[in-house]
């Protein structure tokens, strides 16, 4: 049994990603999951994403990682450098999700309002 669909969601995207796939079916998903995914698609990670049947179809763009970060560390405005040098591959290539006060959103975002938050996914 799932206990955190949002990372086994991640998992298996990554995972259809290596294998060739451009397409993954998740039979789990929660609004979370979907704002996540919402943020991913903004940022043209993914193409785009369906709930069919119950099941979430997520067609893959251009991406090169993506994982849940756990422990879902809780961070100030300035301690989200420390956490966008330890996770992104180099300064201004990727994003991290955060959960915060005003809605989930990208550690720029986060940022430019001088809030911080929860640390929820990264990708690049």
């Amino acid at each position: 049994m799932s206990q955190d669909v949002l990372s086994d969601a991640l998992s298996k995207i990554m995972n259809a990603k290596l294998a060739g796939h451009m397409t993954v079916t998740l039979n789990s998903h929660s609004k979370l999951l979907m704002s996540v995914l919402a943020i991913a698609k903004l940022k043209g990670y993914i193409k785009d994403y369906t709930l069919e049947n119950n099941n979430l179809v997520v067609q893959i763009n251009k991406l090169n990682k993506c994982n849940a970060i756990k422990p879902r560390f809780c961070v100030t405005t300035e301690e989200i450098e420390l956490f966008a040098k330890r996770y992104l591959p180099a300064k201004d290539i990727g994003i991290l999700i955060l959960s915060t006060s005003k809605g989930i959103m990208t550690h720029k975002t986060a940022l430019e309002k001088n809030i911080g938050g929860c640390l929820l996914a990264y990708f690049y």
